[in-house]
């Protein structure tokens, strides 16, 4: 591909997963207790119905309904929802009705995904919280599984660091708390206050969104 062809190329975003249920009004309750976003129930003569939601801050929804998809209910597994706060996020969903696992961190690459076996999940969150080793999983009434991994700081390459944007003002204020901690130890180590603290605040945060060296 050219360099022209490449600069030109249209924008494909990923903005609706098709998960398969067995009972639409079931799923519809359940996916609404837990706070997404209802966009959509559309029901139509020949027995197409589609109902769509969107979890808070996601740019990406999921779709359910009748004479969707040919998948047995319950066969979408490792759905992920990134979450800047793995705790909070578990709590809330907890407390909305989720039967959701505690917080844990994989013993063995890949035990996140392990549906029947939990002997490599560790309790707890990842050792200094490290960004991308926390997580707590869920299923829907079908068994469709969902995934949180927490995020909070991503890897080189997954954003573009032209751009920088936040998904919600929860995610926004998840981000100064970041920064504002790791501002604290830079004015330790310089030994006083910083008047720049703005200009630092927003340096830190737009490397720690693209993945690039942070400033100390």
């Amino acid at each position: 591909m050219s360099t022209t062809e490449s600069s030109n190329a249209v924008d494909l975003k990923l903005e609706v997963v098709v998960i398969p249920v067995s009972d639409v009004d079931q799923s519809k309750e359940f996916y609404g207790k837990l706070g997404w976003r209802l966009d959509a129930d559309f029901a139509f003569d020949n027995g197409f119905r589609v109902v769509q939601f969107t979890p808070p801050g996601s740019g990406n929804s999921v779709q359910f309904g009748t004479n969707m998809t040919s998948a047995a209910p319950g066969s979408a597994h490792g759905l992920y929802l990134v979450v800047s706060d793995i705790q909070a996020a578990r709590d809330q969903l907890a407390a909305r009705g989720a039967d959701i696992s505690d917080v844990f961190h994989a013993a063995a690459p890949g035990a996140q995904f392990q549906l029947d076996s939990t002997d490599n999940r560790i309790s707890g969150p990842a050792a200094d919280g490290a960004s991308y080793g926390s997580f707590a999983t869920f299923n829907d009434p079908d068994g469709n599984s969902w995934l949180l991994q927490e995020v909070t700081k991503r890897l080189p390459g997954r954003i573009d660091s032209a751009e920088t944007s936040f998904a919600s003002a929860n995610d926004l204020e998840q981000a100064l708390r970041r920064a504002a901690a790791a501002h604290g130890e830079h004015e330790k180590k310089t030994g006083g206050y910083d008047e720049n603290w703005p200009e630092w605040y927003a340096a830190y945060m737009v490397a720690e969104r693209a993945g690039t060296e942070l400033p100390t």
